[in-house]
């Protein structure tokens, strides 16, 4: 089991230049990715979803990139003779108006704007394209070593809410019984106090029987108790479980709130509580696993 949360950086160099790639996730339904780097590295976005979608299926990832020259042969020194030139002949003319001696030198020139530019040779995208993926690849698995630790953590605390749901449905499945023999009880009670010629023991047991079909709970303990099996079955999945388990969250929920609705005892009624208490408790947690 993995969390969606995480955090990774790895670095790649070779062929004159660095990438540096440094990603961090949050929980999110699906995955989903944000680019955080500069214009003229755009070239890099189709790799970097082709190796992050490789290795992750849910969470929000921001992608930060960085592209360095770790190579000063990859810089260009370019002249510009003719600017030179033109400013040397602007010196010589100056000079001879005021009457002095011009003394630009070689040094003067070169520092002149417009004579020596230094410009960087164009990017090799193919090997920057492969330095990327090595960097992702390497902050990959610095992310997935954080999100497999607290995936760990998730584990033990779902199992212990698994644990103490399931104690709730048992409770819950014990008292069931007692509701409809408290319902005759009360019910006789009733009848005895409101009729003076006796209760008939045929329409007592009608409106018994009426009473125990309405508030049978005994599918609904059936289902929830295969939800909770199929959720410790889920806990030891090594594949992407967060969706199957948010969908067996939501159907758990569903049986608890009918279990309350149909059952009119208080004390199944406090139990419910507490059983819905304990499974919005792992639908919280849920909400960020892989």
């Amino acid at each position: 089991m993995r969390s969606m949360t995480g955090y990774g950086i790895g670095r790649a160099a070779g062929g004159g230049w660095e990438v540096s790639a440094e990603l961090k996730t949050v929980n999110h339904r699906f995955l989903d990715l944000g680019m955080r780097f500069p214009r003229n590295i755009a070239f890099l976005e189709q790799t970097v979803r082709d190796v992050i979608s490789r290795r992750i299926r849910r969470g929000h990832a921001d992608v930060f990139l960085t592209v360095q020259r770790t190579d000063a042969s990859a810089m260009e020194v370019r002249t510009d003779m003719a600017l030179a030139g033109a400013y040397a002949a602007a010196a010589a003319e100056i000079a001879g108006a005021v009457g002095v001696d011009p003394l630009l030198t070689v040094r003067d020139l070169m520092g002149l704007e417009g004579v020596v530019t230094l410009s960087e040779r164009e990017m090799d995208q193919e090997t920057i394209s492969d330095l990327c993926a090595r960097a992702l690849n390497e902050a990959l698995d610095h992310l997935i070593g954080m999100r497999e630790r607290e995936g760990a953590h998730l584990k033990e605390d779902l199992r212990a809410h698994l644990a103490q749901t399931s104690e709730l449905r048992d409770r819950i499945l014990s008292r069931a019984p007692g509701v409809v023999t408290d319902y005759r009880a009360r019910l006789g009670s009733k009848l005895e106090a409101m009729l003076t010629d006796g209760v008939d023991p045929q329409r007592l047991a009608q409106e018994v029987a009426l009473m125990a079909d309405r508030c049978a709970i005994d599918e609904e303990l059936l289902r929830l108790e295969s939800h909770l099996a199929q959720m410790n079955v889920f806990l030891e999945a090594e594949e992407e479980i967060g969706k199957k388990m948010d969908f067996l969250i939501q159907e758990m929920n569903r049986e608890a709130n009918t279990i309350g609705s149909k059952a009119a005892d208080a004390e199944i009624t406090s139990l419910v509580v507490d059983l819905k208490s304990e499974i919005e408790k792992m639908r919280e947690q849920i909400q960020n696993v892989e």
